[in-house]
C-alpha cells in the first residue's frame, strides 16, 4: 500500500512524539512539519531538517494537500483546524481535548461524519497494556465502583511556561482530565448523572479567571462515583500526586509503585506508567478475616512515551487503511469531554452540573 501522506501541526511535547512515531512507521510519509515557532534544525531529531517547513497551518495544508493531518497544538485550535483538514479531505489525528467547548467537538466529529474521514482523538492510555488489565480488573469488582485519579504536575522553567500558556485556553481538570475521564467511563459503561467542581487560582502568573488547581466529584447512574484532581505549577505538591485507585464491593485494584523509583511529576513518563498492579479481595471468613492474599499484578509490557504514542499512531493507521469504524470511539470522546467541560462550569458557578 502506498504510505500515508501526512501534514504533522504543532512540534512541542506530544508533537514531536507523534512525528517520531510517523517517522518511523513505514506506513506514514511526513510530507510538512508546522509550528508557529519551527525548531531550529540542529535541535531536530535526525532527519527531520529534511521535510518542508512551515509556519501557517492554511499555507501548509494548501500546499501539502496531505491524505492526513496530525493535530497537536493548543486546544482552542483544534476544532478549525480539523474542520479544516476533513474539508480538504484528510483524516484527522488530534490530541485531546477534542476541542474548547462541547459545541466545538461535536462540530469536529460531525465533519469527519459529513466527509466520510477518520478523526482519532489522542487518548493515550487506551494505547498502555497495563491501563487496559487495570480497567479490566476494575470490571470484577462488583458495582457501584468508587474511582479516585488525580495527575498533579510540579512544574516550573520551560513547564510552567507551557503550563501558563494551556491555562490560557484550558483549566487541568479538563486538559488531563479527559483522560481518567474516560477510564471512568470504560470502568463503569454507566451514564454521568451530575458532576461538582472546586478550583483555585494559586499564581498571579495565571490568568485572573482561571485556575491551575482543580478536583471534581463525577456521578453515574449505576451508582458509581469517580473524583478527579489536577494542578499545575511550581507550588504544587509531590506528595501523592500519581492516584489512581477503585474501589468495589468485592476489593479494590490500585496502580502501584512497587520498586519506588521516587518519580517526579515532571517526567512525562509518570502520568502513564503503572509499574504494577495490586489487587486486593474483600471476601472474608466466618471469623472475618480475609481469604485471600492482595495480589501484586506486574506490568512488564511497559512502554514508555515515545512508544505509546508509536501505538496510537499504529492504531491511527490501522483506521485509514481498514477503515475502521470508529463511531463509538467518537463519541466516548464527546461524552468525557463533556464532563470535563461540566465540572470547569462547576468551578466557575459553584454548582452542580446535571448531565442527564
Amino acid at each position: 500500500m502506498k504510505p500515508v501522506r501526512i501534514l504533522v501541526v504543532g512540534l512541542g511535547n506530544m508533537g514531536m512524539s507523534h512525528a517520531k512515531a510517523y517517522h518511523g512507521l513505514d506506513g506514514f510519509e511526513i510530507v510538512g512539519l508546522c509550528a508557529r515557532s519551527m525548531p531550529s534544525a540542529d535541535t531536530l531529531p535526525d532527519g527531520f531538517a529534511a521535510y518542508p517547513a512551515f509556519d501557517d497551518y492554511d499555507i501548509a495544508l494548501a500546499a501539502t494537500r496531505p491524505d492526513a493531518v496530525s493535530i497537536c497544538t493548543y486546544t482552542e485550535t483544534h476544532a478549525d483546524y480539523a474542520v479544516a483538514a476533513f474539508e480538504a479531505g484528510a483524516h484527522v489525528f488530534v490530541e485531546k481535548p477534542l476541542a474548547a467547548t462541547a459545541e466545538d467537538a461535536q462540530r469536529v466529529v460531525d465533519a469527519a461524519i459529513r466527509h466520510d474521514r477518520k478523526l482519532v482523538i489522542g487518548y493515550i492510555l487506551r494505547h498502555h497494556p497495563s491501563w487496559a488489565r487495570f480497567v479490566e480488573l476494575a470490571g470484577t469488582l462488583g458495582k457501584p465502583l468508587v474511582m479516585r485519579m488525580n495527575l498533579n504536575q510540579q512544574s516550573s522553567g520551560a513547564f510552567w511556561e507551557t503550563h501558563k500558556r494551556l491555562l490560557n485556553s484550558v483549566s487541568p481538570i479538563v486538559d488531563c482530565g479527559v483522560h481518567y475521564l474516560d477510564m471512568m467511563c470504560l470502568m463503569t459503561r454507566a451514564k454521568p448523572v451530575s458532576v461538582s467542581a472546586i478550583g483555585v487560582r494559586l499564581s498571579d502568573d495565571v490568568a485572573p479567571d482561571m485556575y491551575n488547581y482543580g478536583q471534581l466529584q463525577v456521578r453515574f447512574d449505576d451508582g458509581s462515583v469517580g473524583w478527579y484532581e489536577a494542578g499545575w505549577g511550581p507550588m504544587i505538591s509531590e506528595t501523592a500526586f500519581f492516584i489512581k485507585d477503585v474501589i468495589g464491593p468485592k476489593g479494590c485494584v490500585s496502580i502501584v509503585d512497587v520498586e519506588e523509583k521516587g518519580s517526579k511529576s515532571a517526567d512525562i513518563d509518570t502520568h502513564t506508567k503503572t509499574n504494577a498492579l495490586k489487587l486486593h479481595h474483600a471476601a472474608t471468613d466466618a471469623t472475618g478475616k480475609f481469604t485471600q492474599l492482595d495480589e501484586i499484578i506486574r506490568t512488564d509490557d511497559e512502554p514508555d512515551h515515545d512508544e505509546l504514542c508509536l501505538r496510537e499512531q499504529q492504531f491511527f493507521l490501522k483506521s485509514i487503511r481498514e477503515n475502521l469504524d470508529l463511531a463509538q470511539h467518537m463519541e466516548d470522546a464527546l461524552g468525557s469531554l463533556r464532563i470535563a467541560l461540566a465540572a470547569d462550569q462547576a468551578v466557575r458557578t459553584g454548582e452542580t452540573i446535571k448531565l442527564l
